[in-house]
């Protein structure tokens, strides 16, 4: 039996970004490794230029996705000023910012893409080299030391997290774990209103069959979603799997 942390991700925006080339700023449907990283980072309150604290969390944990809905896209049209870079001249605000010389304001036009009413379920659990634990996680998820957000600022949890910690057989299990519904006294108002599809996406790292011990209808790509310097925003590569479940096959 293996130990798990599971945790729920809701809010009508999320934001979970790929690689971003020019003015457009894509989303994949469901959050990637360095995605729950940066959530636990806020949690656990390592910030983003502490190297050592980013190596722990990152080599401590290892991380599977269950998107219940991909929630529908909204792509947004987004307009920013900010002043051109300059030597011996540090913008400590966002008013100092304004506030520069009109002649150094420039305007960057970019598309910025959202998933709305997206729900998904996380399991985390400890790497044979972890130096740190899964009630560390669970309780720092519980109280932030940083706000969290799904993938951008503007998208604050819309619901708890609910995170608690289990013991399953295999991880398909934690993944499946129920939570409190997000409304009124049962799913119905959920599956309802979210118009949850009548399948779930499953990915996971490590092997084909880790999931539920079945290899078959599994599909891997090598994704660049391993968090190797937050500060200069470098990322490395991993094997990701997933595998689409059907609802006959979740019974």
């Amino acid at each position: 039996m293996t130990e798990y942390l599971v945790f729920r991700l809701y809010a009508p925006l999320a934001s979970w970004g790929e690689a971003a080339v020019g003015e457009s700023r894509p989303t994949a449907t469901y959050p990637g490794r360095g995605a729950i990283i940066g959530l636990l980072g806020a949690a656990l309150g390592v910030r983003r230029d502490d190297d050592e604290g980013q190596r722990r969390l990152r080599d401590s944990v290892g991380i599977a996705i269950k998107q219940r809905s991909p929630g529908s896209l909204m792509r947004d049209y987004h307009t920013v000023q900010v002043p051109a870079s300059q030597s011996k001249v540090t913008y400590r605000t966002r008013r100092d910012e304004l506030n520069a010389p009109r002649k150094v304001i420039n305007t960057i036009l970019s598309s910025r893409d959202y998933r709305c009413d997206g729900l998904w379920t996380v399991a985390v659990w400890l790497m044979p080299q972890a130096e740190l634990t899964l009630e560390e996680m669970e309780q720092a998820l519980k109280a932030p030391h940083f706000s969290l957000y799904l993938g951008r600022k503007a998208c604050p949890p819309a619901a708890p997290l609910a995170p608690y910690r289990e013991r399953c057989d295999q991880l398909r299990d934690a993944l499946d774990a129920d939570f409190p519904p997000l409304w009124g006294k049962d799913h119905e108002e959920e599956r309802r209103t979210l118009r949850l599809p009548a399948s779930a996406l499953y990915s996971w790292e490590g092997t084909a069959d880790a999931l539920d011990g079945n290899g078959q209808g599994v599909e891997s790509s090598e994704t660049w979603d391993v968090p190797l310097n937050r500060r200069r925003w470098q990322f490395g590569p991993r094997t990701e799997y997933r595998r689409v479940v059907r609802a006959r096959e979740e019974s």
